[in-house]
């Protein structure tokens, strides 16, 4: 879920760069014909004024050889040909653009540069672990960044920021808190600046419970092999004769990486217990290793929203079935997919709010801070943005949505665990738990 930082020199061929206001006709249609969504808008005008279509745009990183996020810009488009096949939204299109930050900082610059110069009224769910690199641009240009995956803190402090969810802090919180019964827990993360968060938030989670701090172990996020972090993961959580050990491997795209070395090391110790976070496992993944005869089997997975199965995801798999059948990219059980589906929902319902006044980014941003509140369907609670959240105190102003779900693999079925951290539902607000986290 995290990702770490290079340096890489090129990113966008030049046929995808922003085209100016003095770009010829010829110009214009060429830049039409590169971008991934229709064009309609004139470049360099605003992205929603007029009859024009409404610009927005939707980044995340592909073809890295750590952290990928195809389905979040691909339900991105399948959900703008839905809207503009049922005729728009206030009767005007929607237009989706979309970047690849491959994953580093300069190419996290340069989608928020882009998405500057397209004058886009919004970026919406979207994943970039480089917060420090986009933020400035769009700040500059008054750009809101509606439903960002949550992978760093920073997500939950910038006044142009609207999270529709708790990101890492809420997950890592809600697994702690899963957790608390076991014996030594060994945490295995990234070596970046993004994983150097996580182990406060498991520990808050943790220390609900009255449990020590998990042992921190870091390690490269694009290895591909893991030989020795899972000797040393099993080493620490089989070191309580008395209760039996957890492990929490929390490295994004390279989990199952880790999990096949883990595989083969763990024959030589005691039986220990896994857990992690949705992002890192999905039902995809415990398909792929064995399903109820996999590693996954009995772990714990904390996430964010209702299980794929839950019938309230049932319109977003309408969308996918009318629009982008077939394509392998959107899977309706990744957290990333369901994270950008919420967040064209709350773009829809500023949009409807505005009507048929000026859709500009800065009448988007004073729309979710003018008191609207947004119904997800049950997905989420109601979500309402204001200057200062309940968690200002701990470093997250803008967090409005704590909610965590346990869930648990099963017969190689990924469903609500049903206890533990939550009531029936498995679902446990973790604002209380992050108001105690030492993360500042």
């Amino acid at each position: 879920m995290t990702g770490r930082r290079r340096s890489v020199s090129t990113f966008l061929h030049s046929s995808l760069r922003p085209g100016r206001a003095t770009a010829l006709a010829a110009g214009a249609v060429a830049l039409c014909a590169s971008l991934t969504a229709g064009c309609g808008a004139i470049p360099g005008a605003t992205g929603g004024s007029g009859d024009g279509p409404i610009k927005v745009m939707t980044w995340a990183p592909q073809d890295t050889d750590a952290t990928n996020k195809p389905g979040m810009p691909a339900m991105a488009l399948a959900y703008a040909k839905w809207v503009n096949a049922h005729g728009g939204i206030n009767g005007r299109r929607l237009q989706v653009l979309t970047c690849n930050d491959h994953n580093d900082s300069v190419g996290a610059a340069k989608c928020a540069r882009y998405a500057a110069d397209e004058n886009v009224v919004a970026v919406v769910g979207s994943y970039s672990q480089f917060t420090d690199s986009y933020s400035a641009p769009l700040e500059g240009a008054g750009i809101p960044y509606i439903g960002g995956y949550g992978v760093t803190n920073d997500e939950f402090t910038g006044q142009m920021s609207y999270p529709v969810n708790g990101g890492q802090p809420a997950l890592l919180a809600g697994l702690g808190k899963a957790l608390t019964t076991c014996g030594n827990i060994a945490l295995v993360r990234p070596d970046t600046i993004a994983g150097d968060e996580l182990p406060v938030l498991l520990d808050s989670g943790l220390q609900t419970g009255g449990h020590e701090k998990a042992g921190d172990q870091l390690a490269e996020e694009d290895s591909t092999e893991y030989g020795d972090q899972a000797d040393k993961a099993l080493r620490y959580a089989t070191g309580n004769a008395l209760k039996k050990g957890c492990v929490v491997p929390a490295l994004g795209d390279r989990t199952d990486t880790f999990m096949d070395s883990f595989r083969r090391a763990r024959a030589n110790f005691p039986a220990v217990r896994l857990g992690t976070v949705l992002g890192s496992v999905d039902q995809t993944v415990i398909n792929a290793t064995g399903g109820a005869s996999g590693p996954y089997e009995g772990a714990y997975i904390t996430g964010w929203y209702p299980p794929a199965s839950d019938g309230r995801w049932d319109p977003m798999k309408k969308v996918i079935n009318e629009e982008a059948f077939g394509d392998n990219r959107i899977d309706p059980a990744d957290a990333g997919v369901q994270t950008t589906w919420i967040a064209y929902t709350v773009l829809k319902a500023v949009l409807e709010r505005i009507g048929g006044g000026e859709v500009t980014a800065d009448t988007v941003r004073r729309t979710l801070d003018g008191g609207l509140r947004v119904s997800t369907g049950g997905l989420t609670p109601t979500l309402h943005w204001t200057y200062s959240g309940k968690l200002a105190s701990v470093g997250f102003p803008r967090m409005v949505n704590a909610d965590v779900t346990l869930q648990v693999v099963q017969d190689g079925r990924l469903v609500a665990a049903r206890k533990g951290i939550g009531g029936l539902d498995g679902t446990a607000d973790m604002t209380r738990t992050l108001e105690n986290a030492d993360v500042q």
